[in-house]
């Protein structure tokens, strides 16, 4: 006896989730399986990366970063087409096809497409029609254009419809709604839009002048295709028209066409339903309600999904470039431990030095005022020399930011002054420095320090070690990007977050003098612990606190974990 396969159920959709997964990684649906096991148990990539191979059968970081996010993206719509369904069956209205339809959606975009014409939404003038019936008179005139509107819409008078237009206008409401909600017409329209449409922007009235609109000069009158517009260029343009500089047009067409000219959109629309431009007595009308079907319906739903899809491509970059920056920042080259000198310039309020020993180790402050308006150059490479001297310095980290070119001349002449010492000078990103020093970790960390002199010791210790330094400052706030303040919260976080993560794990830490925010990011280590094994602030407190001596001096903390 032969059986009919049974159809496809929610169930079947969420337990299929491993095969997609492994599908789009190009791996088997087993080793996904594994790693979504152990994701669900609470490893981190890094951990499942490093010690779980023979589970995941060999899977990378990048493997797992993407199987991370894929496996949020496919149960956040298995979840909604759970509420899709629950929605629609109560309605009574969920049929064998639809539910199959909607089984069978593989993106958000097309399981809301599905959704839209059961959506609850407010009453419209398509269900005020149907509710005067004149739904039949709707299907009538689409079914049989060979009717004249006029002449049939007679027999649709009653109370609440006058006369033949009001009847042939609700009859209007009732297909453009039908047209607008058809899944796939508008998935269609929406792929073809991607690729053809172009942003257009132009200055707003009276701003073309405007000192604070400078900066968007470039946007004033532009136009680009969707698909290839770097990040960059969205998130300016986005934000110039929240500041109110320029008018943002998106528009669905690679070139306008002249008034009047039946688009591809309309005919698409129109081929959907067999409508044809036949002389028949109901085709002018049919093509009349295509056209406002496109025009006031399809076409602003289309532009908010563009808007939406450009945005969040943007945005995605931007991320992309942002985690791309920190990666580099943070595997710099270190120094290693030798002493280093921290100048941290300064015009007005002067350069803030910081010399820390081998270890990081604060052994001496001071500021010195080179630069206007006091400009004590010879009085500050004097105290400069006698720091060098009395510590032995070799390296000179100096920050980029203000007067840091000036600066920079200051310590090559401190080279030539003291040539025996052999030290070098280095420039160094202080990105994030001043957003340390008065964090609440470097007031516990540097207690006895004013809050100008600890960004000396950052940019010092970060010449030393960029990666231990850096991990103690919220990785948004290194400023390695740009719009930062224009990307979501929670995705720029997430993605930053992973790269420290993934940097710290790759190279390992020295539980020697490792800090604990930097102990925090190893695989297997709690927080608790982390303060445990670098009680208070380890190193950082000048060496006056013992931490825990390992056999192996460069023994990494999380091979250290996996032997424990």
């Amino acid at each position: 006896m032969t059986t009919t396969p049974s159809a496809p159920t929610l169930a079947d959709s969420m337990a299929a989730i491993p095969a997609r997964i492994a599908e789009d990684l190009g791996v088997r649906p087993a080793q996904v399986t594994a790693a979504v096991a152990l994701l669900d148990e609470g490893s981190t990539v890094p951990f499942i990366a490093r010690y779980r191979k023979e589970v995941t059968g060999g899977l990378d970081d990048a493997q797992l970063r993407t199987l991370e996010e894929r496996l949020g993206y496919l149960r956040d719509l298995e979840e909604r087409r759970a509420a899709v369904l629950a929605e629609i069956a109560k309605q009574d209205k969920l049929t064998p096809e639809l539910q199959a339809s909607i089984l069978a959606a593989d993106t958000k975009a097309r399981l809301e497409d599905i959704y839209l014409p059961f959506k609850p939404k407010r009453r419209t003038k398509a269900m005020i029609a149907r509710e005067n019936g004149l739904e039949p008179l709707a299907d009538g005139l689409l079914g049989d254009p060979s009717q004249d509107p006029n002449v049939v819409a007679e027999g649709f008078l009653g109370e609440n419809v006058p006369d033949v237009k009001a009847a042939l206008d609700g009859a209007r409401a009732i297909l453009v709604e039908r047209f607008g909600e058809d899944a796939d017409l508008i998935g269609t329209l929406r792929e073809r839009m991607w690729k053809q449409g172009r942003l257009v922007t132009r200055v707003r009235e009276g701003r073309e002048n405007d000192p604070a609109a400078a900066k968007f000069s470039d946007y004033f009158e532009f136009s680009e295709a969707y698909a290839s517009l770097p990040s960059h260029r969205t998130l300016a343009v986005l934000r110039a028209e929240k500041e109110e500089v320029l008018d943002v047009t998106l528009s669905p067409y690679a070139e306008e066409p002249e008034p009047g000219d039946v688009t591809d959109y309309e005919r698409s629309i129109a081929s959907r339903f067999g409508i044809t431009d036949s002389g028949r007595p109901a085709d002018k009308w049919l093509a009349e309600t295509v056209r406002w079907a496109w025009r006031t319906r399809i076409l602003f739903r289309l532009e908010l999904d563009m808007r939406t899809r450009i945005r969040t491509a943007a945005e995605e970059s931007a991320i992309a470039v942002f985690a791309d920056n920190l990666r580099d920042l943070l595997l710099a080259a270190p120094a290693g431990t030798r002493a280093t000198m921290g100048l941290d310039p300064g015009i007005r309020t002067g350069v803030k030095v910081a010399v820390v020993d081998a270890t990081g180790k604060v052994v001496d402050t001071s500021t010195v005022y080179p630069h206007e308006p006091r400009r004590d150059w010879d009085g500050s490479l004097a105290t400069l020399a006698k720091l060098c001297t009395k510590h032995k310095v070799d390296l000179i980290a100096i920050g980029n930011g203000t007067a840091s070119r000036e600066t920079d001349k200051l310590a090559a002449d401190l080279l030539k002054l003291l040539p025996d010492l052999k030290m070098t000078k280095v420039m160094v990103s202080e990105a994030g420095a001043s957003v340390y020093s008065a964090s609440a970790y470097a007031s516990a960390e540097l207690p006895d320090l004013d809050v100008s002199l600890r960004g000396a010791v950052s940019i010092a210790r970060r010449l030393q070690d960029p990666l231990a330094e850096l991990v103690k400052i919220e990785p948004k706030s290194i400023g390695v990007g740009q719009y930062q303040h224009d990307l979501p919260e929670y995705g720029l976080s997430k993605s930053l977050d992973a790269v420290v993560e993934d940097c710290v794990n790759g190279v390992g830490v020295d539980l020697n003098t490792a800090s604990a925010p930097l102990l925090r990011r190893v695989s297997g280590i709690t927080e608790s612990l982390a303060s445990a094994i670098a009680p208070g602030t380890g190193r950082s407190r000048g060496g006056d606190i013992d931490t825990p001596q390992w056999p192996h001096r460069h023994h990494t903390a999380n091979s250290r974990m996996m032997e424990a």
